[in-house]
């Protein structure tokens, strides 16, 4: 079964990822920095993202830590593959232009960029 989190579980993924493992207490504390998100809304989230199998729960303390079951670049590649499929069609190239279009690359990137293509034309 593939995992894809919904956008509000990738940004607990976020913090979880920046933390290594943390409490429903640390997320919602981050998550409040830059968003209204109650306490039970984080929790709820947090308790369905177990169910899913998105992280695991480590109850052998009063209060709970989460961690990560899926690394950052799973979850980026399934959220890569699911705007490709419905955004853009199935068109990688649609996808990168757009990309491309849309954000200005620093010379490093592009730089990586063209190195990554190179790879396809030998």
């Amino acid at each position: 079964m593939e995992l894809k989190p919904t956008e509000s579980e990738l940004e607990i993924l976020q913090v979880i990822w920046k933390k290594g493992q943390c409490t429903v207490r640390d997320v919602h504390e981050e998550l409040a920095k830059s968003k209204d998100a109650g306490y039970t809304t984080t929790l709820k989230l947090m308790q369905i993202m177990h169910d899913k199998g998105l992280v695991e729960r480590d109850t052998t303390a009063k209060t709970h830590l989460y961690k990560a079951l899926i690394s950052r670049e799973q979850a980026q590649s399934s959220a890569v593959d699911k705007i490709i499929n419905t955004v853009f069609k199935g068109s990688t190239a649609d996808l990168v232009i757009q990309a491309l279009g849309q954000h200005r690359a620093s010379n490093d990137e592009l730089d990586a960029i063209r190195k990554y293509l190179k790879q396809f034309e030998e």
